[in-house]
Parts: structure tokens; sequence; C-alpha cells
């Protein structure tokens, strides 16, 4: 039913997270093709991708591991990021004329992104020890980076974390309390189905939506620009992902993370996942795999948390180091709850206009 969120598992996190994927760059390029699929036989491959895994300061997982990649292949990676929903639309409207390889987004938009013909079946190396809820069925994705929906906020400004949702109705967090745009942004349509779940639905979800939009500053299409404004205290809460948001707080100390309660309930979360695809009719097939191979190899699976500040998709990688033991503590007492995917990706649209609706955006 379209306003009813299904629920499947309810568990504390002691398991692995994975991180996820960020790519920066351009166009494909012209030219025959050669025998390796690609065209002119070029040492390059083009990773469209959610924000999150590559660092400003290039010392991000994605940073790291391109840079390996090139040394050991020879093969250039060309990266463009931004928000999940903005990659999808941006390949739809290439379809005809493809320039992304490999394209890694978060869910339900890696599911919205096959359903839209845009990936074709490749079972990377080392795809057969990620969990098979973090991949397809047929092959046409695989979770990189297992990463969990979170808020943060101002560590200096506030001296505790807000606790609930009905707590940020409050007047101090006018204009000082900004999500990126569900729809839009992976993590802003997590904000959506984060409030069905805890409000027990589409209608109450949108209800509270609507009342929290007094304070809400406006609209965003990436959500990784939002902790450096409220590391500023720009703003005092904003939305984000546990990855993406553990990562950048070794440079922002004024930035917490947070998973919002509904009053007298607990805090509760979900598996929010980088998802990795190689596109159909790729310019570079052959190089979107091996990319796809080392992703997931267990080299770059290891630098997950110690690199990214995540957690690895595969799960005979345990990584010991004080990076997943902090991530383990962060994570405690957090109620992880199973979305029905397969209903968000049918009903996004709708869940997306009814917010529109609710909110006036």
């Amino acid at each position: 039913m379209p306003g009813k969120l299904l629920l499947r598992v309810t568990a504390s996190v002691t398991g692995s997270l994975a991180l996820a994927l960020s790519l920066t760059a351009c166009g494909g390029a012209t030219g025959a093709s050669s025998s390796d699929g690609s065209k002119g036989g070029e040492k390059t491959v083009t990773v469209y991708s959610a924000d999150g895994l590559k660092s400003d300061k290039g010392d991000g997982w994605y940073d790291k591991v391109f840079a390996d990649f090139t040394k050991k292949t020879g093969i250039e990676v060309k990266y463009v990021e931004g928000g999940s929903g903005e990659m999808v639309q941006r390949a739809v409207r290439e379809k005809t004329n493809t320039q992304a390889d490999v394209l890694v987004t978060l869910p339900p938009f890696i599911q919205q992104a096959d359903g839209k013909g845009l990936l074709q079946a490749y079972r990377p190396q080392g795809s057969d020890k990620v969990n098979g809820g973090d991949k397809s069925a047929d092959g046409k994705w695989t979770s990189v980076v297992n990463n969990y929906f979170g808020f943060v906020y101002n560590k200096k400004e506030l001296t505790a974390a807000p606790k609930t949702w009905e707590e940020l109705l409050d007047g101090k967090y006018k204009g000082k309390l900004q999500y990126s745009t569900p729809g839009v942004a992976g993590d802003g349509t997590a904000v959506l189905i984060k409030a069905m779940h805890d409000f027990g639905g589409k209608e109450p979800a949108m209800e509270y939506l609507k009342k929290l939009q007094a304070n809400n500053v406006g609209p965003s299409s990436s959500t990784s620009k939002l902790a450096p404004k409220t590391d500023k205290g720009e703003l005092l809460v904003a939305n984000g992902d546990v990855q993406m948001n553990f990562a950048q707080s070794k440079s922002m100390p004024n930035l917490g993370i947070w998973f919002p309660a509904k009053d007298g309930g607990k805090p509760t979360t979900f598996a929010l996942p980088y998802a990795a695809g190689l596109v159909d009719k790729a310019p570079h097939t052959e190089n979107g795999k091996k990319l796809l191979d080392y992703l997931l190899s267990e080299d770059a699976q290891k630098l997950v948390s110690e690199v990214g500040g995540g957690f690895p998709a595969r799960t005979d990688v345990k990584p010991t180091d004080a990076n997943a033991v902090e991530l383990t503590k962060i994570m405690g007492g957090v109620e992880v709850f199973e979305p029905d995917w397969a209903d968000i990706d049918k009903n996004l649209t709708a869940y997306v206009d009814a917010w529109k609706s609710a909110t006036g955006s």
C-alpha cells in the first residue's frame, strides 16, 4: 500500500557498513571501438557517483583507491559527482550518447537506474562475499560500501545532540536547520523513508514535515554541502550519512552525528549503501569491469574504514582500526530497520509529490 512503508528487521548494528563511491569528471570519447569494447582503446573509465567518498583535500577513499587503480592498470579514472537522483537523471539524458561507464548511487536510485534500463549485468570479483540484500539478484548492481543514514549537529552551539524529531520544531532551529532535497539527493530521500517509518506511514510523516518546514532553510541538491555549514554554525542541524559525516568530522571539529527518534521511541536508522553498476552501452565497458573488480578487492575494501570512515561491503573483510572501533560506538543502541525498497522504488514519485505538497516545495 503506497502510504505504508514496510520494515522487516530491527537490530543493533554490529556488522559491517560499506563505503561509498564518488567520481569526478567528464565526457566520453569518440572513435572506433577496440577489441576490449572501449572506444579507441582508451585507458580511461568514467564514474558518475553520489557524493561522500571523495575528499576536497584528496585524502578520501576514492582518492586513494582511484590512484592505486590507475597505478596498477594504467587506466585513468574520470569522475563526476552529484546527488544520487541527479546522477541517474544525467545518465538518462545521455542514454543515446552514453558517457558514464560506472554508476554509483544510494538506494532507491540504484533500483531506479536499473528500472530505466541504465545498467547491464556484471558480477564483480569479490561480489560473492557481499550479502544478498546488498546486491541485485540479476547482477545489475553490487554495494561497494555499506553506510547508514543519520543527522549531524553543531557540538559547539548545542551542549548535546537533539534526541527527537519533535525537538526540531522548536523556534531555536528556525533558519538553522536544513535537509537535502528528497527525490534529488539520496540522503534527502532517506529523510522521507525514516520519517515514514518513525511516524508510522506517509500521512503522519507528511504532517510532521509540513510543521518542520517552518524551520527549514530550503532545498539543497547535495547533502555533502550541509556538513561544512553545520560545522561553522550557519546551521545547527542537517541530514547526512554516517560514512560521509564521520570522514568530514576529521577536519570539522564541531560536527557530531546523531539519530532522531520519535518522541517516546528509540533512535533508528537504516542501511544506505553505495551501490555500483556497470552502465549499459558504456563507452569503456572492459575498463568499467576492471574498476568494479578493484573496488571490491580485498586491498580496496580494507581501506574503507581506515581511509574512508565507513564499513566494507565484503563480509570477509573485518577492520579493527581505530575508525572501525569508533564507528561501532556511534552506532551503539541504534535500531536498524529494513525499508521495503520495492515499494519505495514503485511509489517514490508519489512520496516525493506528497512531500512537495506538504512543504510547498
